[in-house]
């Protein structure tokens, strides 16, 4: 059964722009005719999408689903589209988890390109800003991570990826260290 959720963990962005509903289900990856849909990543290499998972309606700040029941093991990877502001896991191919995120601003952007994990922590506290940053996936060493956020309408980061809390909790299981993260 899937998981979904909201979040309610402390803010840890500042403000920008507002949406009415972040995610149609129309703008999300789509089957062709024949096949399976083909993900291409920043170096030119092609992913196979053999499934992802069935989202009927608009996905709101703060709302995720996770389902990775029956999926197989597999190579676990990262897609984050910061123009349709999603978050979305990847294992064997399958799509096993999205969510709505924050990301930086114009200011602090988020960079793109394909990152591996660098480092992982449970709790982890940024000297640098003052904030909590639970379930942190470090992707840059300049301090770029995906880490659990109050993701709600006009909040945004450093440069990080924001994510709700149980969503990131989730994420932190599934992510080792090496894994991809691609960011476009």
């Amino acid at each position: 059964m899937p998981i979904v959720g909201g979040c309610s963990e402390p803010k840890v962005q500042e403000p920008i722009r507002s949406f009415d509903a972040v995610t149609e289900p129309s703008s999300r990856i789509r089957y062709p005719p024949t096949g399976y849909p083909e993900l291409l990543l920043p170096n030119g290499e092609k992913r196979v999408v053999r499934s992802v998972l069935n989202i009927k309606k608009p996905m709101m700040f703060g709302d995720y689903v996770w389902d990775e029941v029956g999926t197989p093991a597999g190579l676990t990877w990262v897609r984050i589209d910061l123009g349709h502001q999603t978050l979305s896991v990847f294992r064997a191919g399958h799509e096993i988890g999205t969510t709505v995120i924050l990301y930086g601003t114009d200011g602090k952007p988020t960079p793109t390109g394909i990152f591996p994990v660098l480092f992982k922590a449970r709790t982890h506290r940024s000297t640098l800003y003052d904030a909590q940053m639970p379930f942190m996936l470090r992707l840059t060493e300049d301090g770029v991570a995906i880490h659990a956020s109050n993701v709600r309408e006009g909040s945004a980061t450093h440069g990080c990826i924001g994510v709700p809390l149980a969503f990131a909790k989730l994420l932190y299981g599934q992510m080792r260290r090496g894994d991809q993260v691609v960011i476009v």
